[in-house]
């Protein structure tokens, strides 16, 4: 009998990626995606003809618990701050068998390890706090209340149990190009690049030195896929429930030399007038960048272990910065600054 997969978040930028992988690698799992509406299950469905749709918003509870009692695995790609639909999922593999259990899959947010930046206000400045997912995974799971992301966390946590198995996945920087049906973007680098572009000049947050991890989204997938192939061995070589928690990273960098480095690209396109990285206050930031104290000013370091010790996950792209021009290359067209070569093509037939 084949696999019961339900997924949410499939027209986002992880989801997406991962509805990819999954089609082309198990073509046979019997895949339903919730969607929003009509229109997004359109892209949806002439990507990937296969999948069941069900339609929905985050707060269609009623629906969300329905396919989770009826999955062998769920995927929770979406929105990882939204209750509802977190409990939605939770009751609805409550309801399963004792002899089948059902694994859940959640996304989780890096920043939830950023919450002593926050709290200290040390915005910009380097923090030497180091998170890992293997010795350490009960730092994973049992931060303060007050860290970003925990809401839900707590919830997927309290759910574990001989017939609900958890797993959650907490990403940090993702780069490049999704290889989903709808949005193709990563967030934090192509937001800086639009808000350089729209200032007329780069800048970071404070000193710049502090530290994320990052990882590129096809990476990220195949952790997502050996999950979901280890949750129909019987859960195994994975480790769920307690020790379920999964960082998703391949290295470390400084936001600085990142910034900067996407200031020297904009500048040797003729985009900026200076490659100079101003140093901005958080408040002067955000007047630019919305949320740029958490995007580009926290420390979020967790190295990640567990998936690479126990499931063979070898992440194989490691340079962010090779993201940095099609980042500026984007935003720049977005901003109706540059035009695409079919842009151009059409004016010089015009």
């Amino acid at each position: 009998m084949a696999a019961k997969v339900f997924l949410t978040g499939t027209t986002g930028y992880i989801g997406g990626d991962f509805l990819y992988l999954v089609s082309e690698k198990h073509p046979d799992w019997d895949i339903t995606c919730l969607v929003r509406n009509s229109d997004k299950g359109a892209t949806v469905a002439a990507a990937y003809p296969k999948v069941r749709l069900v339609y929905g918003d985050l707060d269609a509870v009623e629906t969300i618990e329905e396919e989770a009692a009826n999955a062998d695995i769920v995927y929770h790609f979406a929105n990882c701050d939204h209750e509802p639909s977190a409990n939605a999922i939770a009751k609805g593999l409550a309801r399963r068998p004792s002899d089948k259990p059902g694994y859940w899959i959640h996304t989780s947010g890096t920043l939830i390890l950023a919450w002593e930046t926050i709290e200290l206000a040390e915005f910009g400045n380097r923090l030497d706090k180091v998170f890992d997912d293997w010795e350490n995974v009960k730092e994973l799971t049992s931060h303060p209340d007050h860290a970003p992301h925990r809401n839900v966390d707590k919830i997927v946590l309290a759910a574990s149990s001989d017939k609900v198995k958890t797993a959650i996945v907490c990403p940090p920087t993702i780069w490049g190009v999704g290889r989903g049906p709808d949005n193709t973007r990563s967030v934090q680098i192509y937001n800086a690049a639009k808000a350089f572009l729209k200032r007329g000049k780069a800048f970071k947050v404070g000193k710049g030195e502090n530290i994320w991890h990052q990882i590129h989204v096809a990476d990220l997938s195949e952790l997502y896929l050996l999950l979901g192939e280890a949750a129909l061995n019987k859960g195994n070589p994975a480790t769920w429930n307690a020790e379920g928690y999964y960082l998703a990273e391949n290295g470390p960098f400084v936001w600085g030399d990142v910034l900067q480095e996407m200031a020297n690209v904009a500048h040797k396109k003729g985009l900026l007038q200076d490659s100079t990285l101003e140093s901005l206050p958080p408040r002067d930031a955000e007047a630019f960048f919305p949320n740029a104290s958490f995007a580009i000013g926290t420390n979020s370091r967790g190295i990640s272990i567990r998936g690479k010790k126990l499931l063979g996950w070898k992440p194989v792209k490691r340079e962010l910065v090779e993201e940095l021009p099609e980042a500026v290359d984007s935003e720049a067209r977005l901003l109706g600054l540059t035009h695409g070569h079919a842009a151009e093509a059409a004016g010089e037939a015009a």
